[in-house]
């Protein structure tokens, strides 16, 4: 039996299983076993070559465009970008990954208007694999929506989340260390509701024969196999929905309860014609605010305070960020800064290195000659 075979039978034998306290041990190791063969199984078939889609990260983040062929995704990263992506109203369309950058409050945001994704392509159906690793290495997930076939989105969401991508959450707070004796001791709070034989059939499962685990918080089977393999990617997303000017104003409601249907708030979701170029400025505005970009005026010695090209960060950067993203040898050399803006407590803050910076702050670095 090859391991595809497998697969299927261990996908079968937990969907035919019957969730309850009784049989949690005996899903968690099916579980655990199923990813254990997915993984072996994604290896083999990297060993064997193919074509890639390697793309070189550049700008301040990147985005992925993500959607099913023809839903409009090349005209929209025309519309958005300097990027020249074939256009066609058939699908697959695009047939390489085409970045584009998108320029937006003095951030370079790259944006990758991947091929369409198809169901099974986790599977490697139309070059789904390659596709998908693609998606894995950006900071933003844009799923693009056709107006008329809201449905996809769950089936996109499927797609990625068996390619070990997790939207929107953040990674299970877990330790585990792996020890010379004593076999599997697991500590966890008194609100886990994972029994603990559970937890040592799961560890077990994936090799582990002697190790601590400590579980500070409540989780489930599948966050608790995600913490073990710790090889997910884990990204913000949010919702365009395309083809918005095609839709009749009485239709309105009906995509609305579409959308709560498949969980997604339709106040959250960025409605937008790529065709006409409606709705943009709001999905800039929301791409930029999703991915946690902040800009940070540099006054320069001499110069004055440079507005037109701040140094773009994270939310939660500090200013060793902002010396390292500098370069040279600011490192080396930092004595204070100053800081005036929303970060400050006052106008010219001296702060070291630790000081954790906001949106629009000003900052002058003081360094040794």
């Amino acid at each position: 039996m090859g391991l595809e075979d497998e697969i299927e039978e261990l996908r079968e034998e937990i969907a035919e299983t019957p969730y309850n306290k009784s049989t949690e041990a005996h899903i968690g190791r099916l579980k655990a076993k199923l990813a254990e063969k997915k993984e072996k199984l994604e290896n083999q078939s990297s060993a064997g070559g193919g074509q890639g889609y390697a793309v070189e990260k550049t700008g301040d983040a990147t985005v992925a465009l993500v959607g099913f062929p023809s839903v409009g995704k090349s005209t929209l990263i025309n519309a958005l970008t300097n990027a020249d992506s074939e256009i066609g109203e058939y699908e697959f369309t695009t047939l390489n990954v085409n970045p584009g950058m998108l320029k937006y409050r003095g951030a370079n945001i790259q944006i990758l208007d991947v091929p369409g994704l198809i169901e099974g392509a986790a599977g490697g159906r139309g070059g789904g694999k390659e596709v998908l690793s693609v998606v894995r290495t950006a900071d933003l997930v844009v799923f693009m929506l056709s107006v008329f076939e809201i449905d996809q989105y769950e089936r996109l969401r499927h797609e990625l989340y068996e390619n070990k991508v997790r939207l929107d959450t953040e990674p299970p707070n877990i330790s585990v260390r792996k020890t010379h004796k004593d076999g599997i001791q697991v500590t966890m709070r008194d609100d886990v509701s994972l029994d603990e034989e559970t937890v040592k059939d799961v560890l077990r499962a994936h090799g582990f024969v002697n190790a601590d685990v400590t579980i500070p918080h409540d989780l489930t089977i599948d966050e608790l196999i995600d913490g073990v393999m710790d090889n997910r990617e884990y990204l913000p997303s949010i919702v365009a929905v395309n083809k918005a000017d095609l839709i009749d104003e009485d239709y309105l409601p009906t995509v609305n309860e579409d959308l709560r249907e498949h969980g997604i708030d339709p106040d959250d979701a960025i409605f937008i014609s790529a065709e006409e170029e409606k709705g943009l400025d709001v999905l800039k505005e929301r791409i930029f605010d999703a991915l946690g970009l902040i800009r940070i005026y540099m006054d320069k010695p001499g110069r004055g305070v440079d507005y037109d090209e701040p140094l773009v960060l994270r939310e939660g950067d500090t200013v060793g960020d902002a010396c390292a993203k500098l370069g040279g040898s600011f490192d080396e050399r930092f004595k204070f800064a100053r800081v005036s803006g929303p970060s400050a407590k006052h106008d010219e803050q001296q702060v070291g290195q630790g000081h954790e910076l906001a949106d629009e702050d000003v900052l002058r670095i003081v360094a040794r000659k």
